[in-house]
């Protein structure tokens, strides 16, 4: 029986198992994908890290390379992979888990695999599995494509149509940029993008989030309505946009067939709506086991579960900080995890 178990093989899952190694537990991990690299490998192909290589480490290896450079989707799964070679941790792909039970100890269960048994559990498989996919005016009359952001991967089968991204934050943004050059884009929003500037004083802002002490406040639990992102801007985001290449709207009012209609009445035909509008927490394997609420998400205080001693999660958006849910943040939060799971 493993001292503890570690569901999800990603950024998050890598981080607890170190934490645990640390500890001086060594962890079962179950990754449903064919590499411990989590979601990373299906992201889009043109994402960049919105954070410099020299912030964006899990603890105990450095990222490679130029540490002022943003690294490429790619790299970060290089990265990832090396990460958990060198971790002593029994990594165990192609194990997705379908249900968690408690009964003294808790009972892991594995498709079309063996149940595993352990006094501790850390769910850390993210929210990629889960794409936000809101109730849009007359969405579900729409003939053409529609696809979530978390199933974009390139610009390419896009080429010479008329597309429509829906979203305000970064992903919305830097999907239509990928694919400006290629078809005629807008973006959708509800509200004006708020922008925030990449380099404050000729330094990243992830230095200033830093020096600070911003990126590790502890403030995630004391906040109400947890704060959306602005769009880090180099200068070229904003300046695309405000050229109309691609352009800017408020949402459309409905859609019928093939076309959409923009509040100032306008119809025109429209060839794909791509929704760049989130993700929501993904753990289905513990909806049986009452520690989740009404919405799914989990009930849960600086990662620590409030329904089950010995149940933890990392990666959560605003679980400690603001950083929490990246690969720069989620080493913080798995020492902290770790730390208190040992101690009850």
């Amino acid at each position: 029986m493993p001292e503890a178990v570690v569901i999800g093989g990603g950024q998050a899952g890598l981080a607890a198992a170190h934490a645990l190694l640390a500890r001086g537990v060594r962890p079962l991990v179950l990754e449903a994908g064919d590499e411990p690299a989590g979601s990373w490998p299906r992201y889009y192909e043109s994402l960049r890290l919105f954070s410099p290589a020299r912030y964006s480490a899990l603890p105990g290896l450095p990222f490679p390379g130029d540490p002022g450079r943003y690294p490429h989707r790619d790299e970060v799964v290089d990265y990832l992979r090396t990460y958990a070679k060198q971790l002593d941790a029994d990594i165990r792909t192609g194990h997705r888990v379908t249900t968690v039970t408690h009964d003294g100890q808790f009972e892991v269960r594995v498709a079309d695999g063996p149940r595993v048994t352990a006094p501790i559990v850390i769910a850390a498989t993210g929210a990629f599995g889960s794409p936000h996919r809101p109730a849009l005016p007359g969405l579900d009359r729409f003939t053409g494509a529609v696809l979530h952001s978390g199933d974009y991967r390139a610009p390419e089968p896009f080429a010479g149509q008329r597309v429509v991204v829906v979203g305000a934050a970064n992903s919305a943004v830097q999907i239509a940029l990928d694919l400006a050059p290629h078809a005629r884009v807008t973006l959708a929003t509800r509200g004006p993008i708020r922008y925030a500037p990449q380099r404050v004083l000729g330094r990243d802002v992830h230095f200033w989030f830093r020096a600070t002490g911003f990126d590790a406040l502890p403030i995630g639990p004391w906040l109400g309505t947890k704060p959306s992102t602005p769009v880090l801007d180099t200068g070229g985001h904003r300046s695309a946009i405000e050229a109309g290449d691609p352009d800017q709207r408020r949402l459309f009012t409905s859609c019928d067939d093939d076309t959409v209609t923009w509040p100032d009445g306008t119809r025109e035909h429209v060839d794909a709506i791509i929704l760049a509008t989130g993700f929501r927490p993904a753990f289905p394997y513990l909806r049986g086991l009452g520690a989740l609420d009404s919405t799914g998400a989990p009930r849960q205080r600086r990662g620590l579960s409030t329904t089950h001693p010995g149940l933890g999660y990392v990666g959560l958006e605003w679980q400690r900080s603001f950083a929490s849910a990246t690969i720069r943040g989620v080493g913080r939060d798995a020492k902290y995890l770790v730390s208190r799971l040992l101690r009850a």
